[in-house]
């Protein structure tokens, strides 16, 4: 039913107003997943009352209410924020003050719930504005302040344009020029900062009137077609109706009552097109004003009468006693002394509320100012006992400061002769603690070495000897000794593996790797390997496959790195179940080669990942066939790959296998050279 209500409000209004926000919404209605609580869909419908506002009043009005609606379903605070401000303009357009706060205290309520410093700042500028059109000044000025010093916290510059011109105009109400040109100098730097040529009209336009009414008339013109010209470029339609009748009041000052006559009917045909019913009252006493001037009796009491019906309408009391005393003046010359003395008693009654209230706002005005003022010299006064307070904490800091490099050059120098000695001294412990470190490293290499000998190397050594020493003893026949001839060659290869392993490593631990890096092909150090292996991978059923191809050429240690291959190969071989499968690959990548060693095995946990490579682990378990290791060559080949300017790493998946990688460098044609 909302969307239906929505679709003939596409035809309202002007062709170029609002026609970017109509056709918007009309997208979105048209998506296939639109639903009535998105909230840019209402966004877009309180964006439409905003543009409606002085167009089509009623229609604002309905979108405003569906809008709120629409929130309070989706539970968008910012959206009900939204269509209760425009509601509450709506109820002060049309002179119901009491609907038109309501509804901006309900918006404040909300807006303080959710910390929206910005929707606070435009509900309390409505708020302020209301009360400023039921004559309680003070209360006005008093939210435009508060709203201010949140403007400021939250540097929201147009808001503080906007703000500060309302409060311009309050003192500008009370004929104060002084305090309102002050406001308007602060209003120009800041729109200036803006920089937005709108704002910056906008703020002209009521400046030209205050100059008219300070009777300054030729600035005031020149600001006001200063005004008009940005207004035309932009077509922005109520505010430059404002500025037509602002130059109209110039010419009226002047008593130049044709050109006046000339842009209030300039005026008018604007306001065919936009509903403003404060503005028409000025504009019509105006019309009615100069054409007073012009002799034009009954064609000024026709704009008076008018003037005057709307100002009763909306209440608006200055407007009714304004009408009413040039009523009073076209009845006296007209010679109707009965209806002239009914509008002169109007004008009188009017005059004598609004003098007393107008005395009354005027203290109350200046009371608000004086606490404000207050307020910012008992701040101000705060800020500098805070800054003489500190200023005595800096003063005693610096008397301690100094009180301090004193003792501090005083022990300087008792020191000085002391840290000679201790340089000594700590040179002697440097090279103490270097020795303690390198025989804790001699040591530990050397238990390592001796439980690799006890645990890897005596269980077969002594298994040999005592099947041997049989033999000889005559204990076993020589059949039977041939058929330990495969297990006895098992664990010869492991010997010879375990310890060409542990040569490897002893020596890089003890005097340091030498590294001599040349020419290496890759294929043939895996194809030696292979060979090299292969009758242990028959053994278990598992194909050995080198994807390695042809001129696959490294600049490396080619001992170093037949090393790394051999390990990492007969590793895969060990933890690779029968009928399994291990291939070795090289991928040239930039300016290395990436040798893989993937196998189908048993893989590893995440936590024996970690460790694997660490040169103090000795993590060593049995293979698949109950295969022993050293634990060495994982640390061995980490060194040696590093030593070669490569990397190492690893993927493994428990029970799918792993894969190994380390990178060597290519073979260049530097490299070739120095070859």
């Amino acid at each position: 039913m909302l969307i239906a209500l929505w679709l003939p409000l596409f035809g309202f209004g002007q062709e170029n107003i609002s026609k970017d926000l109509r056709a918007k919404i009309k997208a979105i209605q048209e998506t296939p997943k639109f639903s009535l609580k998105d909230t840019s869909y209402i966004n877009l419908l309180n964006d439409l009352a905003k543009e409606f506002r002085y167009y089509n009043p009623d229609s604002a009005f309905t979108i405003s209410k569906n809008a709120l609606k629409l929130s309070e379903r989706a539970n968008y605070k910012s959206g009900e924020i939204l269509s209760l401000i425009e509601i509450g303009m709506h109820y002060s357009d049309n002179g119901n003050s009491k609907k038109a706060i309501e509804n901006y205290r309900k918006a404040l309520k909300i807006a303080k719930s959710i910390h929206n410093h910005k929707l606070i700042i435009r509900v309390q500028n409505g708020l302020a504005g209301e009360y400023a059109y039921m004559g309680d000044y003070a209360e006005a000025l008093n939210i435009y302040l508060l709203a201010l010093e949140k403007a400021h916290t939250v540097n929201d510059k147009l808001m503080l344009s906007i703000l500060s011109e309302n409060i311009a105009g309050l003192y500008l109400s009370q004929k104060d020029f002084e305090s309102a040109l002050e406001w308007y100098q602060k209003i120009i730097t800041i729109n200036e900062e803006i920089g937005d040529p709108i704002v910056m009209a906008e703020t002209k336009s009521n400046l030209a009137s205050l100059y008219k009414d300070m009777q300054n008339y030729d600035l005031a013109m020149f600001n006001i077609n200063k005004s008009i010209r940005i207004f035309e470029k932009h077509d922005k339609l109520d505010w430059l109706a404002y500025s037509y009748q602002v130059k109209g009041d110039v010419y009226l000052k002047q008593s130049k009552y044709t050109w006046a006559v000339y842009w209030y009917e300039q005026c008018k045909l604007l306001h065919k097109k936009i509903d403003d019913d404060r503005a028409m009252i000025d504009l019509l006493n105006g019309m009615s004003k100069a054409q007073l001037g012009k002799q034009n009796d009954s064609l000024s009491k026709i704009y008076a009468l008018e003037g005057y019906a709307i100002s009763k309408k909306i209440k608006a009391l200055e407007g009714q006693k304004e009408c009413s005393k040039t009523l009073y003046e076209i009845e006296k010359r007209s010679g109707n002394y009965d209806e002239a003395l009914t509008f002169h008693e109007i004008y009188q009654d009017l005059s004598e509320i609004l003098s007393k209230g107008e005395a009354q706002k005027s203290l109350s005005m200046l009371k608000t100012k004086m606490d404000y003022e207050k307020q910012k010299e008992d701040l101000i006064a705060s800020n500098k006992q805070e800054l003489a307070k500190q200023q005595g904490y800096i003063n005693a800091a610096l008397l301690i400061l100094a009180v301090f490099m004193i003792t501090t050059f005083l022990v300087y120098r008792s020191t000085k002769i002391q840290k000679k000695l201790n340089k000594e001294l700590k040179s002697k412990r440097d090279t103490l603690k270097k020795r303690e470190t390198e025989l804790r490293d001699m040591n530990e290499t050397k238990d390592k070495l001796f439980s690799i000998i006890g645990h890897d190397l005596r269980g077969p050594v002594g298994a040999l000897q005592g099947l041997l020493k049989l033999f000889k003893n005559g204990e076993i026949e020589e059949t039977e000794f041939m058929k330990f001839m495969p297990k006895l060659s098992d664990d010869i290869d492991h010997i010879s593996f375990t310890l060409n392993n542990l040569l490897s490593w002893g020596q890089s631990q003890m005097n340091g790797t030498v590294t001599r890096p040349a020419l290496v092909a890759l294929e043939n150090l895996v194809s030696e390997n292979i060979n090299l292996l292969n009758e242990i991978a028959e053994n278990k059923s598992i194909k050995l496959i080198s994807k390695v191809q042809e001129n696959t050429l490294a600049w490396s240690d080619s001992n170093q790195i037949d090393i790394v291959i051999r390990n990492l190969i007969s590793n895969a071989l060990k933890f690779t179940p029968k009928n399994g499968m291990v291939t070795i690959e090289a991928q040239e990548q930039n300016d290395c080669w990436i040798v893989s060693i993937r196998d189908t095995g048993v893989g590893m946990q995440k936590e024996i990942q970690e460790k694997i490579f660490s040169s103090n682990s000795n993590i060593t378990t049995y293979g698949t066939n109950n295969e022993k290791g050293t634990g060495l060559g994982l640390s061995l080949c980490k060194e040696m790959v590093e030593n070669n300017g490569g990397k190492i790493w690893l993927d493994s998946i428990p029970r799918k296998g792993s894969t190994f990688y380390f990178s060597v460098p290519k073979s260049t044609k530097k490299y070739n050279k120095a070859g």
